[in-house]
């Protein structure tokens, strides 16, 4: 459905308001209550809200839903769904439970701060029966606010929780539907929404890993993550004050050089961290170029690579990131640990390629200062090319930038790797497919067990 065609913010309000069968609790903190707000201002509101709050102060805020480490966060949010939720089935569910379908909806939010620094983000959350009488389920999202202004904000938080809220009753069987009404009214310059998670029995035919593809494809963000359990999560969840092992490619399919390729930047990587440091996080990141080969996503298909990168013990990343200094950039948004990135000395010869930054005021070299900030490394694995072997040494560079590419080097933030199967290198992925596509048994050595090849 277009969204011409979806219903207004305050048409969504006064459907739901209007709806007798429809029955809940407003908690929200940190950025008003507009949430409320919006059902407060339209008629009928007697028939949807049963109580409307906001626990400011964080020790009126403690005492209710119990301590917390940080406010602005999943754990708060799940709190106050939790105690709310409970409440309201404590002292409803006998005068009406049989024909209500209750719901609790609840934020925790950080927005402009007075002097203006800081990251604007919040958690909405809503859970809610799906009929009379049964178990609740859980929608969440985790959205940042990307005005400047904290009045902006503010009434872009009320209008994302509106359409939450409604999509929750009216979309909630129509995933792409209820991922693009996230932002009605809104457009996608206003919000970002990184982090889209459903729960609970009635849900179990939802695969959250297609709430993370959702989220990139439809350019409500850049990119989503997921856990090798397929837990989705926010990305400062996971990448917080970590140090990032990175490889990205388009893994149709994972192959034994990737595993290789991962394990020498690993043993470097590892040799390089300081001894307090946190395990490194390793993550295989995908696009969205790689997923729209053949001009769509084939969702079966990014499920199946999925499987095998949580089956290899990694995060998954989704994104939009073409250029690797945007990558970079997004990963120094949540850590500013050491950053490692494998990649062939093929692909690093296109990073160096100018035709790719010629929207930048800068050019190149303001590609190279995004790319390569102090704790970014490049770890660069050889490769074939026309039979030769080429690595970070015999990468041919333009000469005119052949001498950034050597500082760089003498920087040691691109560092040459040297690979344990070179027996293997000529074979791409590409390769790999038309092998099993012709029944030609030699893919099975050329892939992990994971990937279906021998043991």
């Amino acid at each position: 459905m277009a969204e011409s065609l979806r219903p207004k913010t305050a048409e969504k309000v006064l459907a739901i308001n209007l709806d007798a069968s429809k029955y809940g609790s407003f908690a929200e903190i940190g950025a008003g209550q507009e949430v409320a707000n919006w059902f407060f201002r339209l008629s009928a509101t007697a028939g949807t809200v049963a109580k409307a709050m906001s626990a400011y102060d964080m020790t009126f805020s403690d005492s209710i839903y119990g301590k917390c480490k940080r406010y602005v966060s999943r754990s708060r949010m799940i709190q106050m769904l939790d105690h709310e939720y409970e409440i309201l089935l404590e002292r409803l569910a006998v005068p009406r439970g049989e024909e209500t379908t209750f719901f609790a909806f609840a934020n925790t939010v950080r927005a402009m701060p007075f002097d203006g620094k800081g990251e604007c983000h919040g958690w909405l959350g809503v859970r809610l029966q799906l009929a009379p009488l049964s178990e609740p389920h859980d929608i969440l999202i985790h959205v940042r606010m990307l005005d400047r202004e904290n009045i902006d904000q503010m009434e872009a938080l009320g209008i994302v929780g509106v359409n939450l809220i409604y999509a929750a009753f009216f979309y909630r069987d129509n995933l792409a539907l209820l991922t693009k009404s996230l932002v009605d009214g809104l457009g996608k310059e206003r919000v970002e929404i990184d982090m889209l998670k459903f729960a609970g029995p009635g849900f179990e035919h939802i695969d959250n890993r297609l709430c993370a593809l959702e989220l990139v494809a439809n350019k409500l963000t850049d990119a989503a993550m997921f856990t090798p359990t397929g837990e989705v999560v926010q990305p400062a969840e996971i990448l917080y004050k970590k140090p990032v092992l990175l490889i990205r490619g388009a893994f149709h399919p994972v192959t034994k050089v990737h595993l290789d390729m991962l394990e020498q930047a690993r043993s470097v990587f590892a040799s390089e961290l300081s001894e307090d440091s946190k395990e490194p996080l390793e993550i295989m990141e995908t696009t969205m170029d790689n997923l729209l080969v053949t001009g769509s996503v084939d969702k079966e298909e990014f499920l199946r690579r999925a499987d095998v990168m949580q089956a290899l013990g990694k995060t998954v990343l989704i994104s939009r990131f073409a250029e690797f200094y945007r990558l970079t950039c997004y990963l120094a948004r949540y850590t500013k640990e050491p950053t490692g990135i494998t990649l062939g000395a093929a692909l690093l010869e296109e990073i160096f390629n100018e035709k790719w930054y010629e929207d930048l005021e800068g050019g190149t070299l303001e590609a190279m200062g995004k790319l390569f900030m102090k704790h970014v490394k490049l770890y660069v694995y050889p490769g074939s090319q026309d039979g030769d072997l080429l690595s970070a040494d015999t990468v041919p560079i333009v000469e005119h930038l052949q001498g950034i590419y050597k500082h760089l080097q003498e920087l040691h933030q691109i560092v040459p790797l040297e690979s344990q199967c070179t027996d293997l290198l000529e074979y791409s992925p590409s390769d790999i497919r038309v092998m099993r596509e012709n029944d030609d048994e030699r893919w099975l050595d050329l892939v992990p067990p994971e990937a279906g090849g021998r043991e």
